[in-house]
């Protein structure tokens, strides 16, 4: 069903399950609920996955350093699923190796016990035999599974030659594997895609808002029309991440389920950075005792990230003070590698759903995830708290066998070995695709085939002002993937913003396409335009 349509439909057939919503969790859940034929209908505000989802790391990981807050549990869980990960969306999802510059050798052997007493503000820095051990504990959790190889360890002589211009003063450098998400928004759209390719038991909504409850009834409203709705459903899920209380306060519950912190990062254009790193994320402690990392992406370098205590979500933007702070980070590491304002194409921030703690500081409050339930009436609302990326599809197992329970159904449909859009047939369709589909193939998988169907079907030509795209391609991304603002599909259903291609006559082509698919009249196409342009200068530093 198409975006009228599903509305249309909100009143006079309410869904057993309202998602509130549309990152990681929320979308998890929807695409859970629906593989067990649950009635479920998710909306977001927003775009699915522009908040909180949309400002990750782009890490499929375990969390190493959870193991000295002792949350093992988290930790083997989160390696569990990131060899998921990469086994279900391997189009998507790729090994990555990940090295460890070392400067010392003992140090940090107290940072554990020290946590465990409530007596440490700041982590002494962690030294070779501290990264070792845990190192070890992390491929013990990975076990039998081939997904990625062990960790492995190097003399200051053997890592200088690996990487020549890492900074001298290393006494060691240590190697070991985790995953990258090239893309979490295309990852996110094709778990929704997904559950509503199980049916018409599942419908999604971007720009949908929750505004307000009347009657024992749910306000919803259409943020394109304006028009509202109220539904009844039997149970809600609160999976608006940093905005969760917001939302509950929407349905005049009062909570305070979230504490969360800011990250921010960069994307910058620096060859020589680039070039250094190869093929190798540098995941490492700064010298205040915050994890960092620089991180390969396509021909750029992702630089993060801060952890810094944030009241108000919708305030979260990335400051020179951070933008300072990264720039003399680098400097740490590749001291010979100047990196300038100059360089950088795209800066993002997020807040994570953290709960509320008082955890003497930000890198010790848990990334574990729970569900808090509170009762609208007699509708039962949980709210989904905390959780790292890694984690949403044994959060949304979590939570959908609890919603199952309460419904009085049983689980017919497992998500463990499930694969993910593009993923679906991978290895064998690797083999055998054809020069001619290689980048479409690396950007969607499988998926390939069906945009190959639809450009076949009409005529294509190259994007005048990015070749390495098509028409064909992008008016496919509108058509399926519910493209609603030109933004949607430049910052999220795209990298072209993400990796700092875009500029004024793309953004002005691209804007074209959309408006002849959406029916947009002149007016609207410069809106449309307008609204990139302020968004991208106002949220990413971005000025075209």
């Amino acid at each position: 069903m198409n975006r009228i349509e599903i509305l249309s439909t909100l009143e006079k057939k309410p869904p057993a399950v309202l998602i509130v919503g549309a990152g990681i969790n929320g979308a998890g859940t929807f695409r859970d609920l629906a593989l067990n034929g649950v009635d479920v209908v998710l909306v977001d505000r927003g775009d699915f996955c522009s908040g909180a989802s949309a400002a990750s790391s782009h890490m499929a990981h375990g969390g190493i350093r959870y193991l000295e807050n002792g949350e093992f549990r988290l930790v083997r869980e989160a390696v569990r699923e990131r060899n998921r990960m990469l086994q279900n969306a391997p189009h998507l999802v790729k090994p990555l190796a990940t090295t460890i510059p070392i400067f010392k050798v003992f140090s940090g052997l107290l940072n554990a016990p020290l946590k465990f007493l409530g007596w440490l503000d700041k982590p002494s820095e962690r030294g070779a035999l501290v990264i070792k051990l845990g190192l070890l504990l992390y491929d013990a959790y990975t076990g039998g599974q081939k997904t990625v190889p062990r960790h492995s360890f190097f003399g200051r002589k053997e890592a200088l030659g690996r990487f020549p211009q890492l900074n001298p003063a290393i006494r060691y450098a240590a190697r070991y594997y985790d995953g990258s998400i090239f893309s979490p928004e295309r990852y996110t759209v094709e778990l929704i895609l997904d559950a509503e390719g199980e049916g018409s038991h599942a419908r999604a909504l971007n720009y949908v808002s929750l505004v307000g409850r009347d009657a024992g009834k749910v306000v919803l409203k259409d943020e394109i029309s304006g028009q509202s709705y109220k539904i009844c459903p039997q149970l809600i899920v609160n999976a608006a991440g940093p905005w969760i209380d917001h939302a509950n306060r929407g349905l005049a519950l009062t909570t305070e389920y979230i504490g969360g912190t800011k990250g921010s990062h960069l994307v910058i254009d620096n060859p020589d950075l680039r070039q250094a790193i190869g093929k190798t994320e540098f995941f490492f402690e700064n010298q205040d005792g915050r994890i960092v990392l620089i991180f390969p992406l396509a021909d750029k370098v992702m630089i993060g990230t801060t952890d810094l205590p944030i009241s108000d979500p919708d305030s979260a933007l990335c400051t020179e003070d951070e933008v300072d702070y990264f720039i003399e980070m680098v400097a740490r590491v590749f001291p010979d590698i100047p990196v300038t304002r100059a360089q950088i194409v795209f800066r993002f921030s997020g807040v994570r759903p953290l709960a509320k703690t008082q955890a003497k500081n930000a890198g010790q409050i848990t990334r574990d995830h729970h569900i808090m339930q509170d009762l609208l009436g007699a509708i039962p609302v949980y709210s989904l708290v905390g959780g790292k990326w890694t984690s949403y599809r044994a959060f949304a197992e979590q939570v959908t066998d609890r919603v199952l329970a309460d419904l009085g159904r049983a689980r017919k449909a497992e998500t463990a070995c499930l694969p993910i859009g593009g993923g679906r047939g991978y290895a064998t369709a690797r083999q055998t695709v054809s020069p001619r589909d290689e980048g479409l193939f690396a950007r969607y998988g499988t998926r390939s085939v069906e945009i190959n169907t639809y450009i076949a079907a009409g005529e294509d030509a190259p994007l005048e002002h990015m070749p390495d795209l098509t028409r064909g391609e992008i008016a496919f991304l509108v058509e399926a993937e519910k493209v609603v603002h030109l933004d949607d599909l430049l910052l999220r259903r795209t990298m072209l913003a993400f990796l700092g291609h875009l500029t004024r006559p793309l953004v002005d082509e691209v804007a074209g396409i959309c408006a002849a698919i959406l029916r947009w009249d002149e007016s609207q196409r410069a809106a449309e335009v307008t609204r990139v342009l302020d968004l991208l200068a106002a949220r990413h530093a971005v000025r075209l």
